[in-house]
């Protein structure tokens, strides 16, 4: 407690995380979530940041973030804005402060089934479109190209068509 001479002034209140550092378990976690995300191909700051408010008991506001695991406001800013818009984290209020605190949704169902809808199925389906243009423009093509080039189109019809065919698998495996 601060005192002047207006009263009493209660000082923020740390959380353990903030003032001792990462614990080994906090590392792990972080590690193993920053891989995953990796995998798929997301941003460095987005698994790290998961990774901290995951292994957090306090909710954590973006300086909090910044401190603990020495990255730029930059790369806060945007880590926190993709969690958010994937819904895997959530922002909390703290009485008397008037910061943005986060937590991490508990469910890694969020966070998967919203980069699937909103990173791969668009890719998948532009490759369908891609794939379907690549016909059309495969009967201009000079009769001595078209074997070899049919048979490049066929191939990423079936990689596509395959990667459709696993999108509900994935979809059925997310719901932990």
């Amino acid at each position: 407690m601060a005192e002047n001479f207006i009263g009493s002034v209660e000082t923020e209140t740390l959380p353990k995380v903030v003032q001792e550092g990462l614990n080994p378990l906090q590392l792990e976690f972080i590690d193993a979530i920053l891989r995953m995300v990796n995998i798929l191909g997301m941003p460095k700051s987005v698994g790290q940041i998961y990774g901290l408010l995951y292994s957090s008991p306090d909710p954590l506001c973006m300086d909090h973030i910044m401190t603990v695991l020495k990255i730029s406001l930059s790369g806060a800013s945007q880590g926190l804005k993709t969690l958010r818009s994937f819904r895997a984290i959530r922002t909390v209020m703290i009485p008397g402060d008037r910061r943005d605190f986060y937590e991490a949704e508990e469910s890694f169902k969020k966070l998967f089934t919203k980069f699937l809808q909103e990173e791969m199925e668009p890719h998948f389906d532009s490759a369908k479109e891609r794939i379907g243009r690549m016909e059309e423009l495969l009967s201009d093509m000079p009769k001595e190209d078209q074997g070899f080039y049919n048979g490049r189109v066929d191939r990423l019809r079936a990689v596509n068509q395959a990667a459709n065919r696993l999108l509900p698998i994935i979809r059925a495996l997310v719901k932990f």
